[in-house]
């Protein structure tokens, strides 16, 4: 089964995106969110090099009519990367303001989506679409390996001590289904629920469990600010 999320956008949406983007940062680094800010921008390189390297390069399954790919899938990569990566180091902080952090990413997403819709008739339009059934698999192979090691984890582990598995699974399956969903209810992504549902289940959950052990070693040495903590 080969599950092919396609996007038909105008370069509006990417000027608004980069704006946005700007926003976003800015607002992290005004509230000195700097670990935040530098998982966001890791996110970024991770997207680019398998957007742009694999997907694209290495196995063909990533096609771009109506723009540069490189200079597309860069912004691409740097437009998911960063709001995703950035979002889901906010929601392990739990710093009480989850509801914030959330609704920041989604109303830039959902705001963007909506003025490019309304208003770029004018611009240039641009299609994308990538194959997903050459890598799906490996995809669900290096989230279940993720999992299975904090269940092991968790089935040893003290109670205090075990991790909130159902939280991490809220955090990347819902990432991931929210833009998803703002793109189709917004005509970006065709009509289909597939892609929705798969998508969301599989691609930004697979890192879940890595990205918390990522931020777990991180945090014990270092404040929100990259400020060192106490030993």
């Amino acid at each position: 089964m080969d599950v092919v999320p396609a996007r038909l956008f105008n370069t509006l949406y990417i000027y608004l995106d980069i704006a946005w983007l700007v926003i976003f940062g800015g607002i992290l680094a005004w509230h000195r969110r700097y670990a935040a800010l530098l998982a966001g921008v890791a996110g970024s390189i991770i997207y680019f090099a398998a957007d742009y390297g694999i997907f694209y390069l290495a196995l063909g399954t990533r096609s771009v009519t109506g723009a540069s790919p490189v200079w597309l899938l860069l912004w691409l990569s740097i437009s998911y990367g960063l709001t995703n990566f950035a979002w889901i180091w906010l929601l392990l902080d739990r710093d009480g303001h989850a509801v914030e952090w959330s609704l920041l990413p989604l109303v830039g997403w959902m705001a963007v989506a909506t003025l490019s819709q309304g208003f770029g008739a004018d611009f240039t339009e641009i299609s994308i679409y990538r194959g997903t059934s050459g890598y799906h698999g490996i995809m669900a192979l290096i989230m279940a390996a993720g999992y299975i090691f904090l269940v092991i984890r968790n089935l040893r582990a003290a109670p205090g001590e075990r991790v909130n598995l159902l939280r991490l699974l809220a955090i990347g399956i819902g990432i991931q289904f929210s833009w998803e969903a703002i793109l189709l209810i917004n005509g970006i992504r065709p009509a289909g629920i597939l892609p929705l549902i798969v998508d969301s289940l599989v691609e930004t959950n697979l890192g879940m469990p890595y990205l918390y052990l990522i931020h777990r070693a991180i945090s014990r040495h270092f404040n929100e600010d990259l400020t060192h903590r106490p030993e």
